[in-house]
């Protein structure tokens, strides 16, 4: 199944609840604008390589359209189309005054020399500079990009159409960035993890977690989750599981991973390692937060998980049929499109913060943010317990109204 099967199939839940009507359903699904342009830069041997990158510009009824740039070898445009109306939904369950966008390279930033990357990121901005700008497009970073992606992104584009830092975010803070965005994501996973857990009678140091995923949205993640007192049992990536049935030392996990050139949990030595596709099904398990790639869950593991709590910290991790059937058995499924909108949340503090060319504080930065997630999640699981229905079909029908409403008032136009 496709990306944007998928997500046409959580809409369709939604918006049948809504009674919205295939015209509507049409325009709302549809994206305004698909580019796809050819990304030509130098390798450090004097070799051309030529790659395709991908903007998909979905919806802007609620304002200009915001989503990251993805650099992976998995990237085609399907992938890119359903992320960019996951970030149409997701801006506006947490009430932000943005549209949903998503952009992409089809290539592995890992076999490429930082020079290499550089010079690819600046070929992307001459493609794409015009289509892009603070008030109709606002990129970030995303799986395989960084602050200094970003930095690079903004000076190519500066370069044609002058000083303007608000057209990108997730810049590095001395290049105007904003304090608090790089824990952003993985500080939202854990506010609305604790939120959740205490709303339906667990303690947090008797709820055991497991997370697939250590990079950055996993690592702020867990540090935050055990600063909260949750006995972290399990963390993956690539290299493997690392598994300690009391509960794992996190500052001394994070400690390895900044230690290493790949920060890859490769090495550590101070558990239990077993392969990583087991981290999904380990058995003893209350919460589990994948917060790597999508599509993990599906019908072939989704019985063997013993999760009670599955917070979606990753885009897309479950699988239509794999949703269906844990939550047909009771699992509470916090869904991507507000879990982990805590980076797209600061992403927008950071937008602010430029156009006003003022700085906040980074205690400012976390004190609007845990208020937004936590409004955002009051008003999905006040939706989900009034309609009986699951956290993700209050969240996109949420999400999907507001649009609507949005496109209305413009006149659908």
């Amino acid at each position: 199944m496709k990306p944007s099967e998928t997500t046409k199939i959580f809409f369709d839940a939604a918006a049948d609840r809504l009674e919205i009507s295939e015209s509507v359903r049409e325009m709302l699904l549809m994206p305004q604008r698909e580019v796809q342009v050819q990304v030509t830069f130098e390798r450090d041997n004097g070799e051309l390589a030529t790659h395709t990158g991908f903007r998909v510009q979905h919806d802007k009824s609620r304002g200009p359209m915001k989503g990251g740039l993805r650099y992976h070898p998995e990237v085609d445009l399907d992938e890119v189309r359903a992320l960019a109306s996951l970030m149409t939904w997701k801006t506006a369950v947490v009430d932000l005054p943005y549209g949903g966008a998503k952009g992409g390279i089809g290539i592995d930033p890992k076999t490429l020399s930082v020079r290499e990357l550089e010079r690819l990121t600046r070929a992307f901005v001459d493609q794409i500079h015009d289509i892009v700008g603070p008030d109709t497009d606002i990129p970030a970073p995303d799986m395989g990009t960084d602050h200094r992606v970003m930095s690079w992104f903004r000076n190519q584009w500066e370069k044609y159409h002058g000083f303007n830092p608000s057209v990108i975010t997730g810049k590095p803070v001395e290049e105007y960035g904003s304090r608090g965005r790089e824990e952003a994501t993985g500080r939202g996973v854990g506010t609305l993890t604790t939120k959740l857990v205490k709303r339906i009678g667990k303690r947090p140091e008797d709820t055991k977690v497991a997370i697939q995923g250590f990079g950055n949205v996993g690592s702020h993640a867990a540090k935050y989750l055990h600063e909260s007192q949750f006995p972290i049992v399990a963390v993956g990536d690539v290299s493997g599981t690392y598994y300690c049935p009391n509960g794992l030392n996190i500052p001394d996990l994070l400690r390895h991973t900044l230690d290493r050139p790949s920060k890859s949990l490769l090495g550590y030595d101070k558990c239990e390692v077993l392969p990583a596709k087991a981290l999904l099904t380990l058995q003893g398990i209350d919460v589990l937060i994948p917060a790597a790639l999508g599509r993990v869950i599906d019908g072939d593991n989704c019985d063997q998980i013993s999760a009670s709590i599955i917070i979606e910290a990753a885009n897309e991790p479950l699988m239509p049929d794999a949703d269906r059937r844990l939550t047909e058995r009771g699992v509470t499924i916090l869904p991507d499109i507000l879990a982990n909108a805590g980076g797209v949340t600061v992403s927008y503090f950071e937008w602010v913060q430029n156009r006003q060319h003022y700085r906040w504080s980074l205690d400012r930065v976390r004190q609007e943010l845990d208020k937004t997630m936590l409004d955002a999640f009051e008003n999905v699981w006040q939706t989900a317990q009034q309609n009986q229905i699951s956290l993700r079909s209050a969240a996109y029908m949420i999400g999907i109204n507001r649009v609507r409403r949005a496109a209305e008032l413009g006149g659908w136009a």
